[in-house]
């Protein structure tokens, strides 16, 4: 599934349109997971990297801990992006994703992929006719997003909610790595072949969506990065020019960016999709062909059991 990349762009979507959703009921908490926490450092800096879920399930426990203590100790929080408020998100979504000149959406589609289209918005309760001016990648990552709440998830449960409110009752400064227009312009910049060839493989995927997101949520819970990769790249194979767009260009970026942050003192605490932290050409690879290297972080790092 395409997992990898709805993981890999923030919230984008997902807590615009699950704000909108019924409310997911409280659950029992769950025991503690164990996801995966790196460190890069040098002589006066420290920065963590945490690999994050923008979607959870309510009483999943994660933020305790090595996660917690690192964040504890961390001077600034630094995110994919600094989510803005729900109406300016829909309204720069709105403008990036109508296509004012266009055919119509379904139009775009060929033949005997438009009722598996049509078929997989009805399911979800979406009027496929309100998308027909949109572009297609609008109507995949809608669709991506649609069966979350369905299946128990909530934006206001995800890695980055939690985190940004920790930082903001701390008083720690939160940055971004990208803008939201950059992050909807990797979308929006595809050639429209990509588009819809990014809209299909959402259609057909869907079915398993329930079955990929758990077990790819079992491996973050388990720390089990290995496994996570092999999950997220079943995706890469069948769309690779989205892969290098949506993820290794920007793992690159990244691993630049916190060379250069290693520049100044202080501690920092990243949090990125955990789809930019596991497989191949992932962050810690990217800062590996710069000279940097990362280190796994356990409990007894920090004197826990």
């Amino acid at each position: 599934m395409h997992l990898r990349f709805k993981w890999s762009l923030s919230t984008l979507l997902s807590s615009a349109l699950l704000a909108l959703s019924a409310p997911v009921a409280a659950q029992t908490p769950e025991p503690s997971a164990d996801p995966a926490l790196w460190v890069v450092k040098d002589a006066d800096t420290t920065i963590y990297l945490f690999g994050s879920v923008h979607v959870l399930k309510p009483g999943m426990v994660w933020f305790d801990d090595e996660v917690k203590a690192a964040f504890d100790k961390a001077d600034t929080l630094v995110l994919e992006m600094v989510e803005p408020d729900q109406a300016t998100m829909m309204q720069k979504v709105t403008t990036l994703g109508v296509d004012p000149d266009g055919p119509p959406l379904s139009e775009k589609l060929a033949a005997d992929k438009r009722p598996a289209y049509i078929a997989a918005m009805t399911a979800n309760g979406i009027p496929w006719q309100a998308l027909e001016q949109f572009y297609p990648w609008m109507a995949g990552v809608t669709l991506a997003v649609a069966p979350l709440s369905k299946m128990g998830f909530a934006a206001d449960q995800g890695v980055e909610k939690i985190l940004t409110a920790a930082a903001k009752q701390a008083g720690k400064p939160v940055e971004g790595l990208e803008t939201v227009d950059q992050q909807l312009g990797y979308f929006a910049g595809l050639p429209e072949e990509q588009q819809v060839a990014f809209l299909n493989a959402t259609v057909a995927e869907l079915p398993d969506m329930q079955k990929t997101f758990d077990q790819m949520i079992a491996s973050w819970k388990k720390g089990e990065t290995e496994a996570l990769g092999r999950e997220m790249n079943a995706s890469l194979e069948t769309t690779p020019e989205l892969a290098q767009v949506l993820l290794f260009n920007r793992n690159a970026n990244w691993a630049k960016w916190i060379k250069a942050r290693l520049d100044n003192p202080g501690t920092v605490f990243i949090a990125v999709g955990a789809g930019h932290l596991a497989g191949p050409k992932d962050v810690q690879d990217q800062l590996e062909t710069l000279g940097i290297k990362t280190q796994r972080v356990t409990k007894a790092d920090f004197g826990l059991k």
